[in-house]
């Protein structure tokens, strides 16, 4: 069969309007920046499989290197990577006609690359599955539209909207504020159209420039799927216009920080969500799943919110959690509960920052709740009124969430050894990385006062 017949019927009629001149193997890295090869189509048709060095995984965000080969040392050898076609969607922005596909990493005895983010994630769902439940998952994406920002050492700007005005802060739902930047906002529905995306909204959130986009719930590796590739596509629709769509945590100064919540539900076998009961109450396994979320939550804050940067998204009173109470209708907390049908009965995550790695960030939190029905482990009471009064319950800074990281083994196990001892060597080397800057309010109050 040939490939053509693989993959998805927007992408098919994507190529009957353009000759495909280049297909782009891709591969999500650690901080989810894609990795691969631009192969030209000609050359595409006569392969399977392509490969890349596995030493990809052990790359920090800044292009340096974890010690984190192993026994074998660094020799960098090759991983196969074979393409899922159900993945292959249009690159619309590109001059000409260009397909995208995500890749599978293994190993030359075709076993799947521990530390690879997808196959972390395809991990925890199989593990699911064996219990026989589905998990469902729905992504909701926090970012900036901010002006270029070329010289690194200066403050990030909203961006200038149709108005000829800076983007407003404090305008959280404002269809004004949606409309003065509606030429970007048109080409992110375009675009995602051709590719095939399904998005349930656009809302302006309370930062300057701030938007979120939600997307329906599916499949978790679907879904990760699909922020991986939302990341690029809001990146050119905003370049289009002349400004940056960013996630960082916490970008401006003053202003609320970017989140990735995660909606979480789970099916049995009959497709029924295991958190209600027939009479439509709330089982077992409900309070079981928020137990496993409070519990093991900080042992992976450190993959939520991966960089330094992170953790100044945890103020309070800046729309982020601080804690790890749960509620039913209330976004103060960490957890929460929010208003539905029974039959939609869902948890939501609010502690993840948008700049976390998709697969990664939603097999951690899967994790979580696996762990709690696993083990059997009970919710607390839910909070009332305001969680932000209550006391911090988040690691402070990244190596510390990288030692609550490394003291979890029951964690490890679910997210597999191998990608727990490869992520905490990389995410440390990062961090000293990070050390070795001295940034602008180093040099404003250290210089001349200490």
């Amino acid at each position: 069969m040939s490939w053509l017949d693989k993959i998805p019927q927007t992408a098919r009629d994507y190529l009957d309007k353009n000759r495909l001149d280049e297909v782009e193997c891709m591969i999500s890295d650690l901080p989810g920046v894609a990795r691969g090869k631009a192969v030209p189509a000609a050359k595409w048709d006569k392969q399977t499989q392509f490969h890349l060095p596995e030493s990809i995984f052990f790359q920090t965000l800044t292009g340096g290197w974890g010690e984190a080969a192993g026994d074998a040392g660094f020799t960098e050898p090759d991983m196969i990577l074979k393409p899922d076609y159900a993945t292959a969607t249009a690159a619309p922005w590109a001059a000409d006609g260009t397909l995208q596909v995500i890749h599978d990493a293994f190993g030359r005895d075709g076993t799947p690359i521990a530390f690879s983010p997808r196959n972390v994630l395809k991990r925890v769902v199989d593990l699911y599955k064996a219990e026989g439940w589905t998990p469902v998952v729905a992504p909701e994406m926090e970012f900036f539209l901010v002006a270029p920002n070329i010289d690194p050492t200066k403050p990030i700007e909203p961006m200038i909207g149709r108005s000829g005005r800076p983007a407003a802060a404090r305008q959280a739902y404002s269809m004004t504020a949606v409309d003065d930047y509606g030429p970007v906002i048109d080409d992110i529905y375009e675009y995602a159209e051709i590719q095939g995306f399904e998005i349930d909204g656009i809302t302006q959130e309370g930062g300057a420039g701030q938007l979120e986009i939600n997307l329906n719930h599916g499949d978790p590796v679907e879904l990760a799927d699909q922020v991986f590739f939302f990341k690029r596509l809001l990146r050119e629709a905003a370049l289009k216009h002349n400004c940056v769509a960013t996630f960082m945590a916490k970008p401006i100064e003053g202003e609320p920080g970017s989140a990735m919540h995660i909606h979480h539900s789970v099916l049995d076998a009959k497709g029924d969500n295991i958190f209600i009961d027939a009479q439509g109450t709330e089982t077992d396994a409900f309070f079981q799943f928020i137990g496993g979320l409070q519990t093991h939550l900080p042992s992976v804050v450190a993959v939520m919110a991966p960089y330094v940067n992170s953790y100044r998204r945890y103020v309070k009173d800046h729309a982020a959690p601080i804690n790890l109470s749960w509620a039913r209708d209330n976004r103060t907390t960490g957890l929460r509960v929010p208003i539905s049908s029974a039959k939609a009965t869902r948890i939501e995550n609010r502690i993840a920052g948008m700049d976390c790695n998709p697969y990664l960030c939603i097999a951690a939190s899967l994790a979580c709740g696996y762990l709690g029905i696993k083990q059997g482990l009970r919710a607390d009471e839910p909070y009332e009124g305001d969680a932000y009064e209550g006391e911090s319950e988040l690691p402070q800074g990244l190596w510390g969430a990288l030692d609550l990281f490394d003291e979890n083994t029951a964690m490890h196990e679910v997210l597999g050894p191998d990608f727990a001892r490869v992520y905490s060597i990389v995410k440390r080397a990062e961090y000293e990385e990070f050390l070795q800057y001295i940034s602008p309010w180093e040099r404003e109050h250290l210089l001349l006062n200490v």
